[in-house]
Parts: C-alpha cells; structure tokens; sequence
C-alpha cells in the first residue's frame, strides 16, 4: 500500500475537514466495492488454483487414486477429497 499526502492529493477544504477527526495519522480509504478484486486476481494465483484444481479433478477421473495424487500435489487426502467432489 503506498501512502499519499492529503495536501497534495486533496483539495483545502477537504484536507481541512479530514483534520477535524485525524492529524498527522493514518487513515485508510477503501476501494469502491464493484472496483475490488477478489482474492488472487491481480497475482493471478486464483486462475492458477483453478487449473490446478481441474487438472486434478481430471486425473481422479483417469484413474489416479487419492492418495497418489496427494503425494503428487503435497496436499492432503482431505484437500484432494475436497478438489474432486467441488469439481
């Protein structure tokens, strides 16, 4: 998160105003819910996950036991369960 000065972003009257409530500390604005990204976008981890997950999904369907594929995807008998019956 990078911070910005009032004074230079804002105009007077406003600064002015935000000093009623707040001086010389931080305040945080929030982004504009229908702007917000969800988890995951911007890295684009969640669409990795997501590939991951079908791919997984698509190999229990081939054949490939629980267990072998949690040993092939280091996560839990519980996680690929999970991963198989979401997909």
């Amino acid at each position: 998160m990078k911070y910005v000065n009032a004074a230079i972003l804002l105009p007077d009257e406003l600064v002015k105003e935000l000093q009623e409530y707040i001086q010389g500390g931080y305040i945080y604005v929030p982004a504009i819910h229908e702007q917000r990204k969800c988890w995951g976008e911007l890295s684009g981890y969640r669409k990795e996950l997501l590939q991951r997950n079908s791919r997984i999904a698509e190999e229990y369907k081939n054949g490939i036991s629980i267990e072998e594929l949690a040993d092939r995807y280091y996560l839990s008998i519980h996680a690929i369960r999970k991963i198989i019956y979401q997909n």
